[in-house]
């Protein structure tokens, strides 16, 4: 199961589908984001939070205009960004349970180093419950 963010507000702005994605391993996935900038010259990143290393989501790739930016492992994980469309979709290959996780798309600027949450995760909002740290993490 995969789960893609909601959209940030902002002048600057990223748009994720919301909800989960289902398939079956080996399979290969697609996940969209389009974005909204006023900058000439986008760089985009993907994340995957995983609920074990939650709240420190993990980089996978990065996407600018000029040049191709960088990716972690390039056998899984693949994306273009189309200036003209404003988009920059995540291609996930090979896919396994261990893929399982919470994809965010980001414009920079980004935060970085805030290990605040700063969205609550949809299920939790849908019921209105008060959000907790998982066993272990401290603030």
């Amino acid at each position: 199961m995969f789960s893609s963010s909601p959209e940030c507000k902002g002048e600057d702005r990223v748009i994720q589908p919301t909800g989960d994605v289902i398939t079956t391993e080996g399979e290969t996935v697609t996940l969209g984001c389009t974005f909204e900038t006023s900058d000439t010259y986008p760089y985009l990143f993907w994340y995957k939070q995983e609920v074990k290393h939650y709240p420190n989501p993990k980089f996978i790739l990065s996407r600018f205009t000029v040049g191709s930016g960088k990716t972690v492992d390039e056998d899984k994980f693949s994306s273009t960004l189309n200036s003209s469309l404003r988009s920059v979709p995540l291609k996930i290959q090979k896919l396994q349970l261990s893929d399982s996780a919470v994809y965010y798309c980001a414009l920079q600027p980004t935060v970085t180093g805030n290990t605040k949450t700063v969205q609550k995760p949809l299920e939790q909002r849908q019921h209105n419950t008060p959000q907790h740290p998982p066993k272990g993490v401290t603030h």
